[in-house]
């Protein structure tokens, strides 16, 4: 099985919890005592979609990026919850093992739905949260995001791969980009490659479909969720200064949804960015990383820059 992708400037290490293991894949801060930040990825995804985003912050946080339980290099949990509350559990377990808390803490898709609710039920953990194009509830979802919602019928996920069990990685790479992406034309033939590799290897995993399955399933189930389990009741408990980046091509959480998002969170900021589509910090992490540094601005906190020296159990 070929090994897993690390970035130049990145490394990876994997951390015993309870009930859990998790890879950890973080950069060498810039300076001693930049603030923490941690980053979660969205269903499919792994600590790899924020590399590029991570880069862009050097300088300015001393990032770590978690691949979720049974997804990039992590094991699946022991217990098999692959809810959303259950992905949340092992963040907030990281965080009190590791004691990097408060941190600036960031979710795309599903890992704006589990950052969500770590913000709400541990406020001390948090300092900040940006969440990207986050899976909160939707009344009536997009049709393009059916099929993805539908994986999380028992069942699905295995017709699905008995039916596609002819499709190359490659094909189902550019399937997933064409998906994801607002213009997958962005994406180079570098990056396409180490998509496919990084595919095939997960593949090969026994547990590949099962944790897409449980994990989409977690989704839906959070949606039905009412009273102070709702998503959207926990968005309006967090404290943290919040910013919320919705992209106008994304094919997976509408873009109508921002305005609800702004008034939900008490403290937010949005960016709306017209050609972006789910993964706004993979296609423009630029714009992205200046948000944020606007948004520690805003909050009062310095947005240090590379070349500047640098004073010297949950749910």
């Amino acid at each position: 099985m070929a090994p897993v992708r690390v970035g130049e400037g990145e490394r990876l290490r994997s951390v015993a919890l309870p009930g859990v293991t998790l890879s950890i894949r973080s950069r060498r801060p810039a300076h001693e005592d930049l603030p923490p930040a941690l980053y979660v990825h969205g269903l499919g995804g792994s600590s790899q979609n924020w590399s590029a985003l991570m880069a862009e912050l050097d300088g300015v946080v001393h990032s770590e990026a978690v691949d979720l339980p049974g997804f990039g290099d992590s094991p699946p949990p022991d217990d098999g919850d692959y809810s959303v509350t259950g992905h949340a559990r092992a963040v907030i377990r990281y965080l009190d093992a590791a004691g990097r808390g408060p941190v600036h803490l960031f979710g795309n898709s599903l890992g704006g739905a589990v950052t969500t609710r770590v913000a709400a039920v541990r406020p001390d953990l948090v300092r900040t949260l940006t969440l990207v194009s986050p899976a909160l509830p939707e009344l009536r979802i997009q049709r393009t995001a059916a099929p993805t919602a539908l994986l999380g019928v028992p069942g699905v996920a295995a017709l699905f791969n008995r039916l596609t069990k002819g499709w190359t990685a490659e094909q189902r790479v550019r399937g997933v980009l064409g998906l994801c992406y607002g213009d997958p034309g962005r994406v180079s033939p570098e990056a396409f490659q180490h998509a496919v590799e990084e595919l095939e290897r997960r593949l090969q995993l026994p547990y590949f479909w099962d944790a897409m399955a449980r994990s989409a399933r977690g989704i839906v189930n959070a949606y039905t969720l009412g009273g102070q389990h709702g998503l959207w009741r926990q968005a309006e408990r967090v404290l943290a200064p919040s910013l919320l980046i919705y992209g106008g091509r994304d094919q997976l959480v509408g873009f109508r949804m921002a305005p609800r998002a702004a008034r939900a969170f008490r403290d937010s900021r949005l960016l709306s960015l017209p050609d972006a589509g789910h993964v706004a910090m993979m296609e423009y992490p630029d714009v992205v990383a200046t948000a944020f540094r606007e948004l520690l601005a805003d909050a009062g906190e310095p947005a240090r820059s590379a070349d500047a020296a640098v004073p010297g159990e949950g749910s």
